[in-house]
């Protein structure tokens, strides 16, 4: 884009009446390093499913980037630098098998003044963007709150907040806070008054407030879309406009339904008419519905879920969150997770995005790391990953995978190399430095640390977190498992065994790792990609298909296949490609790092056994 046209647009969108920031035009990028033909395109919602260029069903997996963000430690953003935001980057796909994240931006740091956005702010927001878009991972940004503002919280409170600026707070008459007696943070939500009347003000757009965000946001994605050549833009895949809605208090007759209906969806439809004029009509809106819908505690849960919202259609996502609060409680939840303990939460996010006619996304899942209630964490966790899998629990998956419902994208909170490290003044409090965990409301969820060398270094089972799944499907998916085989202390959880009456599948898995993906073909030429993880080397993998059969196999070509490639943007990391040449067909593929150099005979055995199996139940 040329300087004189830049400046043009800024003076429509000052005429417009937006906030508006100067900067130069974006350099030209390089496509990341590894990519092939097909990688690269922007992603668009078709028949509920995230799509690509090719046709292909797409998954999102990753994390939140990050936490780090609600902090003032670096003004707002998810890193200290550029550098860091690359290590980062690099990490958590070659670590953490990510190729996706959920990028939190900071409305306090990008308007710190009423009607003033922060240019610098915003420039290192997209330096820090690139890195992820670089290496190969796609990128939908968060305007991130909690509990509306740090601004509401005094210097010694127990708690803090994040999300709006202090002029936001300035411009309202809230109480003094405080929370009475609250044990969680999350409790200021419903039983801290001036945190309620704060909310409550901003969906009622009190003093103008709604209207200076959304302004805001426009200016934000107006930059970016400014500032990323097309290729990196290619990789931004929608914007999450607001985390974790709620009413804050019901005006007289309000239902939690009828809140969503009468404020949250209006403010969607106007976020969403702020990104068709700012560039981004092409790509979606991921909308979260009323925080509680979804609650799995009784008294907490809410109605809501977007009910009256009609057909979401394309341009929306349905955006959730699950966390078990019954297992943070410490007292709901007595001992661990088990298998198929989330099925019933996740087949709801399923089935009301497909009743909603959309994708849906699971933008945050977690549990703590420390605590009293840590010890849940390994079982937590593969439950929550094993439902976004599949909605059918293990024990009975190989007798009924029809019923295991699309594989849900999602993003685990969260990837924060600064975890332990941090150097918060909580709430600008000289007194109160945070140094452990989050530094954030005593949270610790991050997957990630730096060691003692200043290398990133996972900081929960590799197994749980670099896991096999179908990041592009030529076609439409018809049921995928992974079993991990992640472990509970020195206890390996196997949730999904191969059962007897597959006796040499059976034996080819042994103790390992599987994963086994069932689709139809679709009418386009890309392949099928499931992510390998670091478990699977390329010498100890086996793969077995009706598309081919192999032990060790191959680098990918157009003529293999059955094929391994790396996965783009340089990591290090790879993938497993499966290439049809037909449409309407079925196919499956067991992928395994179970055998040692499996003979010729067991590898026809296991491939006979599948090809009934797929046959009896498809």
């Amino acid at each position: 884009m040329s300087t004189i046209r830049a400046r043009v647009l800024l003076v429509l969108v000052v005429l417009c009446g937006l906030l508006t920031v100067a900067g130069a035009p974006p350099a030209t990028a390089a496509t990341p390093s590894d990519s092939l033909w097909f990688d690269g395109t922007p992603l668009t919602v078709q028949n509920g499913r995230f799509t690509d260029g090719q046709g292909r069903e797409i998954v999102l997996r990753g994390y939140n980037v990050s936490g780090e963000t609600k902090l003032e430690e670096n003004g707002g953003l998810p890193f200290a630098s550029v550098a860091d935001a690359r290590r980062s980057a690099t990490a958590l796909r070659a670590l953490g098998g990510g190729n996706a994240v959920r990028f939190l931006l900071s409305w306090a740091h990008a308007e710190p003044a009423r009607g003033r956005a922060d240019a610098a702010y915003l420039a290192a927001v997209t330096e820090q963007m690139r890195a992820f878009l670089d290496a190969g991972i796609r990128v939908y940004p968060d305007f991130h709150q909690d509990l509306h503002s740090r601004y509401l919280f005094n210097s010694g409170s127990w708690y803090t907040g994040d999300g709006a600026p202090e002029w936001a707070v300035d411009a309202g008459s809230y109480p003094k806070e405080s929370c009475g007696i609250c044990l969680f943070w999350g409790q200021n939500i419903t039983q801290n008054a001036a945190v309620q009347k704060a909310q409550y003000d901003f969906w009622h757009n009190s003093y103008g407030l709604q209207d200076a965000f959304l302004a805001t946001a426009e200016t934000a994605m107006v930059y970016l879309r400014q500032h990323l050549t097309d290729g990196e833009f290619a990789g931004v895949v929608g914007f999450d406009p607001y985390n974790e809605p709620y009413a804050g208090s019901y005006d007289s007759g309000q239902t939690s339904r009828t809140w969503e209906r009468d404020l949250l969806w209006p403010f969607y439809v106007k976020f969403r008419a702020r990104m068709d004029a700012a560039g981004w009509q092409d790509k979606p809106a991921f909308v979260e519905p009323n925080l509680f819908w979804n609650a799995n505690i009784s008294t907490q849960k809410q109605e809501g879920g977007l009910l009256d919202a009609a057909t979401l259609g394309p341009r929306y996502v349905f955006n959730t969150h699950f966390y078990d609060q019954k297992a943070i409680s410490g007292i709901l939840m007595w001992g661990k997770a088990a298998d198929g303990q989330y099925a019933s939460g996740f087949g709801a996010v399923r089935d009301r995005a497909s009743a909603a006619g959309t994708a849906a996304l699971v933008s945050e899942f977690g549990h703590p790391l420390s605590g009293t209630v840590s010890d849940k964490a390994p079982t937590v966790l593969k439950a929550m990953y094993q439902a976004l899998d599949s909605r059918v629990p293990g024990a009975s998956w190989w007798t009924n995978p029809a019923a295991s419902g699309p594989v849900l994208s999602g993003s685990q909170w969260q990837w924060d190399l600064y975890n332990g490290r941090h150097h918060e003044l909580m709430n600008g409090n000289p007194d109160k430095v945070l140094t452990s965990g989050d530094a954030w409301n005593d949270e610790d969820l991050s997957a990630v640390k730096l060691d003692d060398s200043g290398n990133a270094a996972l900081r929960q089972d590799a197994r749980l977190l670099d896991r096999v799944y179908p990041s592009a499907t030529a076609g439409s998916t018809l049921a995928f498992t992974y079993e991990d085989r992640s472990r509970d202390g020195s206890t390996t959880l196997t949730w999904n065994p191969v059962p007897s009456s597959l006796p040499n599948v059976a034996r080819l898995v042994g103790s390992g790792q599987y994963g086994l993906l069932v689709w139809r073909s679709g009418s386009g030429t890309a392949p099928t990609e499931l992510h390998l993880p670091a478990t699977f080397p390329t010498s100890a993998t086996t793969v077995v298909s009706d598309l081919g059969t192999t032990y060790a196999p191959p680098a990918h070509t157009d003529r293999t296949p059955v094929g391994v490639a790396p996965e783009p943007g340089g990591t290090g990391s790879r993938r497993l490609l499966l290439t049809d040449s037909d449409s309407g067909v079925l196919h499956y593929a067991l992928v395994t790092n179970g055998a040692t150099a499996p003979s010729a005979d067991l590898l026809s055995a296991a491939g006979s056994e599948l090809a009934s199996w797929a046959k009896a139940h498809f």
